[in-house]
């Protein structure tokens, strides 16, 4: 689950491909940099972004569980798409609905804006990301300031995508965790799932030694497709995973 609490993304700072069209785009809690290959369409954009959120707000107010459960609940079979799909990806992951919400956002904006033509599209909820890509991309992992881990990244292949590539972390950032990894991040074709994953993950690491059981939890959720846990000077991963080092 989400602390809405504003922190600045400073990692922003890092990206600068010469490629695309950066955008930032803030409604609410919702801070976004969207990457794409000719401008966005920003009031198109910003629709879509506003109707997700009234979907979850509104549902919320029928439902004050969705926000506050930190384990799965069941939802209502005619609530919005949106809804469903955290329902079913937290249920999965064996968290409250909320800790897939960035990913689902992600998603669904990403998908709108491949339907509408754009042929390279990156957004970034949070940590939380989703793309779709004819190239080659490389998503650098931050564990804060150990050294050891300084400019690792993970290789993208264009093949492999649309993807979902989210962190978690209970040493960086706002997300609530209940654990004390550097970073967990999962790999999925389904943005939401990673989100709720990676959380679901990041909560059952305290040490060095919980990584073994928890990489094979992730490992046991189908669509789930790589695994990264990193934990003091502890890296530990699985599946679709290929690293590359940054200078």
């Amino acid at each position: 689950m989400k602390h809405f609490g504003y922190q600045r993304r400073f990692y922003r700072d890092w990206i600068n491909p010469r490629d695309l069209y950066i955008n930032h785009i803030v409604d609410k809690e919702t801070d976004l940099q969207v990457l794409t290959n000719k401008r966005l369409d920003i009031d198109f954009f910003k629709e879509r972004l506003h109707q997700y959120r009234w979907e979850i707000e509104n549902y919320i107010i029928k439902d004050k569980r969705f926000l506050t459960a930190l384990k799965p609940i069941p939802v209502d079979p005619q609530a919005p798409l949106i809804i469903q799909k955290m329902a079913e990806a937290t249920k999965l992951a064996e968290v409250g609905p909320m800790a897939g919400v960035a990913g689902a956002v992600a998603e669904f904006l990403g998908k709108d804006l491949l339907k509408k033509g754009y042929k390279e599209v990156i957004i970034e909820n949070g940590g939380d990301i989703f793309l779709k890509t004819s190239k080659r991309r490389i998503i650098q992992i931050y564990t804060g300031n150990k050294k050891i881990w300084r400019g690792l990244g993970l290789k993208i292949k264009p093949q492999d995508t649309p993807l979902g590539v989210c962190t978690s972390s209970g040493t960086i950032g706002h997300s609530l965790s209940f654990g004390r990894a550097d970073t967990a991040t999962i790999i999925s074709k389904n943005t939401a799932l990673a989100d709720a994953v990676a959380t679901a993950v990041a909560n059952r690491v305290s040490s060095a030694q919980d990584l073994p059981k928890a990489l094979e939890f992730a490992r046991s959720i189908k669509g789930v497709l790589g695994v990264i846990i990193i934990i003091g000077n502890n890296l530990i991963s699985w599946g679709k995973v290929e690293f590359v080092r940054l200078r």
